[in-house]
């Protein structure tokens, strides 16, 4: 057995045995899965294709309603439930339930995916900071726009459903265990799909889009693909943080920019964007550090975080495995000619 698959399976172990042996940490460890789907799904874009989004919270958002909707819908009717301001009175059976999740789920993923193909074909014919600037305002937009519709609860904001009772599995199990699959299912698809002439394609356009253009590349086509399967993940991952959590706001849960939204990208930048483990390894990182920080500086945390993201900016441009490249470069199977070796060893 290769090294890279010892790797894998000591990782798919440690997750399935994670919820045994951190009983009082369910919460967080799938926290730690969906912060790690989150960098991946950003990278496409930001760190493969070379278009840093943050309209990527929008998805986040989107499928975070959709999964809400979709469970109280197949079931209720979601004007009245929002009204009651509440889940009393709206029990869902325990097959009810998981029906609603999954689905919700799935749809969560579809519906984002929509939206980016939908948006992307405007947006992405942008380029440089004017595309960043459009993203950042797509997710202001969609945050008033769930912001005013009494529908899904305005302002208000709306409640998951109750789980009931513990089920097959208590609730927290539940969430970390679909959080953990979708970690992982984000990650293989991802290396899939760079392996493939798609990857070399979008990492064409990042390097000169307008050489890959004149090749006969279509840019925009491959643009708005790239940024429907970030989206479709992003949206999964919204739907879980959105019952994790509980309620659901507008414009502090669903399409919080400025915590999600900027996590997302600076734990790709910190690991290192354009690379697979990367964003893996900056989202570990980030997620233990802001753990950290939430435990041992209450009241300061967010002053920390903030410096935190200013330091890995500053520091790591290149995040952690371009700094370990450059200082290491063998390791990573890149060959180093010495100036003597280079003239003819004089």
């Amino acid at each position: 057995m290769s090294r890279q698959a010892v790797l894998y399976v000591v990782i798919a172990a440690a997750g399935v045995a994670a919820p045994l042996l951190g009983a009082g940490y369910h919460a967080q460890l799938a926290l730690l899965w969906i912060m790690i789907v989150l960098a991946l799904s950003w990278d496409v874009m930001g760190g493969q294709m070379g278009y840093n989004s943050f309209g990527n919270i929008t998805f986040f958002g989107v499928g975070m309603y959709t999964t809400i909707v979709t469970q109280v819908g197949l079931f209720y009717d979601v004007g009245a439930y929002t009204q009651a301001q509440g889940a009393a009175g709206f029990d869902l059976t325990l097959v009810q339930y998981y029906l609603g999740l999954g689905a919700g789920l799935l749809l969560a993923g579809m519906i984002a995916a929509m939206v980016a193909a939908m948006v992307g074909s405007g947006l992405l014919g942008l380029r440089g900071h004017y595309f960043a600037i459009g993203t950042l305002g797509l997710g202001i937009a969609f945050a008033e726009l769930f912001a005013g519709w009494d529908w899904v609860g305005a302002g208000s904001g709306i409640v998951t459903p109750l789980y009931p009772g513990e089920g097959l599995v208590s609730r927290s199990v539940l969430f970390y265990y679909l959080a953990f699959v979708l970690g992982i299912a984000c990650f293989f698809t991802l290396k899939r799909v760079y392996a493939t002439r798609f990857g070399l394609a979008i990492n064409a356009i990042r390097d000169d889009e307008d050489k890959a253009e004149a090749m006969g590349l279509h840019a925009t086509r491959y643009k708005t693909v790239a940024w429907s399967i970030s989206a479709f993940f992003t949206g999964i991952a919204g739907g879980i943080v959105g019952n994790i959590v509980g309620f659901i706001d507008p414009r502090d849960v669903a399409f919080t920019g400025a915590t999600y939204g900027v996590w997302m990208i600076a734990m790709a930048i910190l690991g290192g964007k354009g690379t697979l483990w990367g964003p893996v390894i900056g989202a570990v990182i980030f997620h233990i550090t802001q753990e950290l920080f939430w435990t041992y500086l209450l009241g300061w945390q967010r002053v920390a975080l903030g410096l935190l993201i200013v330091v890995i900016v500053v520091f790591f441009p290149s995040g952690i495995l371009g700094w370990l490249r450059e200082r290491y470069p063998e390791r990573f199977g890149i060959k180093v000619e010495t100036v003597g070796a280079s003239n003819g060893g004089g």
